[in-house]
C-alpha cells in the first residue's frame, strides 16, 4: 500500500510542475498475482473468512437483496448462503451442451474474493448509477477469460425479493455483448507499444493532490508521458457485472477496477473514434 501512495504521490507532483509525469498508479496484474493484489487492496481471503464466519451468526440482513452488488459480495462469502440462492439442478450451457449441476456436486465460487479486487465495464459515466438502482431485478456475473476466449455468465434473477443463480451459460467472447471492446482491452493490457498508439490526442487525467487529501489534482497526459501513469492492468482475466438487460455495445465504455477491501479505485474512459477505441481519460 504504501508503495502504491508513493508512486501515485510522485506522478501527481511531476503532473502538478510539468504538464504530466511521474511513476504511475500501480493496480493489479493476474488474478493469480496474490503479492501485488494484496499489497495494493488489502487481504481479501481474509475478508471473505471474517465475512463468511459473521454469516454463521448473523443472517444477511434482508436489505442486501435490495441492491445486486450487496447481494453478491455475501454470496461470494458465504457457503451457507450460496446453497441456499442456487436453483438446482443448476442448468449450465455450453454450446450445444448443456447439464444440470446438483447441489452434492456443487463447489463454493467466491468470484472475486480471493484476489481483493474486482473490475466491471460500463457504457459510460452515467451508466455506473446502475448500480445503486433497487429496480434492477436481472444480473449477470461474467468471468471473462482471455486465454480461452470465453465467458462463462452466472445469471441471477430476483425472485418475491430474494437474489437467485438461476443457470450458467457459457459463452465465446465474440458472442459477448462487448465483443469489439474486449478484444482490444485485452490487447492494450498486454501490448506496450500497442497502448501507447491506443490514446487519444490528449487523455484527460483525475487523480488526488498528494499535498491535500481532500482535494483532486486534474491535468491532461501526453503521448511521450504514458509511460509514467500507465497502470497494470488484468490480462487473463476479468470480471463483468450486467445489471438488467445487456445494452448493444456503443462507442463509449468505461473500466473500472475497485479494491474490496479499502474503495481504491482505478477508472478508464475509452471512445471509438474512427472505427478504433481509444484512451481518453484516466481516473485514480
Amino acid at each position: 500500500m504504501r508503495r502504491y501512495l508513493m508512486s501515485l504521490s510522485a506522478a501527481l507532483l511531476v503532473l502538478a510542475t510539468a504538464s504530466c509525469g511521474g511513476n504511475g498508479a500501480k493496480a493489479p496484474g493476474d488474478s493469480d498475482a496474490a503479492d501485488t493484489a494484496s499489497a495494493v487492496f488489502g487481504d481479501s481471503a481474509a475478508l471473505a473468512a471474517d465475512a463468511g464466519a459473521a454469516d454463521a451468526n448473523h443472517p444477511m440482513p434482508k436489505a442486501a437483496d435490495e441492491l445486486f452488488d450487496d447481494f453478491i459480495f455475501n454470496f461470494a462469502a458465504s457457503k451457507k448462503l450460496q446453497m441456499e440462492r442456487i436453483v438446482f439442478p443448476l442448468p449450465s450451457v455450453n454450446g450445444p451442451k448443456k447439464e444440470l449441476i446438483g447441489r452434492s456436486a456443487w463447489k463454493m465460487e467466491y468470484f472475486f474474493m480471493r484476489q481483493g479486487y474486482y473490475t466491471l465495464l460500463f457504457d459510460n459515466e452515467r451508466h455506473m448509477e446502475v448500480v445503486k438502482d433497487t429496480t434492477v431485478h436481472h444480473a449477470v456475473v461474467e468471468k471473462i477469460y482471455f486465454n480461452t476466449s470465453s465467458v462463462i455468465q452466472y445469471i441471477f434473477d430476483r425472485h418475491q425479493g430474494a437474489w437467485m443463480l438461476v443457470e450458467m451459460n457459457t459463452i465465446p467472447i465474440s458472442a459477448s455483448s462487448n465483443a469489439s471492446f474486449l478484444t482490444f482491452f485485452h490487447r492494450f493490457a498486454t501490448d506496450k507499444e500497442f497502448q501507447s498508439q491506443s490514446l487519444g490526442e490528449t487523455v484527460s487525467f483525475v487523480g488526488p493532490d498528494p499535498d491535500d487529501d481532500f482535494a483532486q489534482m486534474e491535468g491532461v497526459i501526453s503521448a511521450d508521458t504514458w509511460e509514467a501513469f500507465a497502470p497494470e492492468l488484468p490480462q487473463k482475466m476479468i470480471y463483468n457485472i450486467i445489471y438488467g438487460q445487456p445494452h448493444r455495445e456503443g462507442t463509449t465504455k468505461v473500466f473500472v477496477l475497485r479494491g474490496i477491501a479499502n474503495g481504491l479505485e482505478l477508472r478508464m474512459t475509452f471512445r471509438r473514434i474512427g472505427g478504433e477505441w481509444k484512451l481518453t481519460k484516466l481516473n485514480t
